[in-house]
């Protein structure tokens, strides 16, 4: 089995991910666990020898039961943030993340069936833009109300705060 895309460098960690949007009736589709107090988008990192379009399609897959489609890129998003999980907990982590619009079928109903590296449930939410949760990307939440047809960049650094 091939293994993530996440590389030690400088004491701390390199992840290349990729991450689905799932739109439906105005909500974004997004995923939690017990750890966490936030809730991070449905997908998750690249493994060695797969593109991120195929790595987006297998997360949703994982995490929802459904085989989705590709519809178009929509996010890059470098990202430096520090980790919160029992494996990488206070290492500086560098994310490339590559957010996919994925074609919706028709009556689509989630189910949550994966878990975190630790081994905690996941579980899956709609999200409204304005609802006040703790989302990841954050700008998910002004970038969804409206879609746009480019591929947009974003760059969040939380050494900066």
């Amino acid at each position: 089995m091939a293994k993530d895309l996440t590389l030690s460098c400088d004491g701390g960690l390199v992840n290349i991910r990729a991450g689905a949007i799932i739109l439906k009736n105005g909500r974004f589709l997004m995923a939690g666990n017990g750890r966490s107090d936030y809730l991070y988008s449905v997908g998750g990192r690249v493994r060695f020898g797969e593109t991120a379009e195929e790595a987006a399609v297998r997360e949703v897959f994982e995490e929802t039961g459904v085989k989705m489609e590709i519809d178009r890129l929509g996010f890059v998003h470098e990202n430096f943030f520090y980790g919160d999980s029992p494996a990488n907990l206070g290492k500086l982590i560098y994310e490339l993340s590559f957010f996919f619009y994925m074609k919706v079928p028709e009556g689509f109903e989630p189910k949550a069936l994966s878990f975190t590296e630790d081994g905690s449930p996941e579980h899956l939410r709609w999200v409204a833009p304005e609802e006040a949760v703790k989302i990841y990307p954050e700008f998910f939440r002004t970038e969804l109300k409206h879609p746009a047809a480019a591929v947009k960049h974003f760059l969040t650094d939380e050494r900066r705060k």
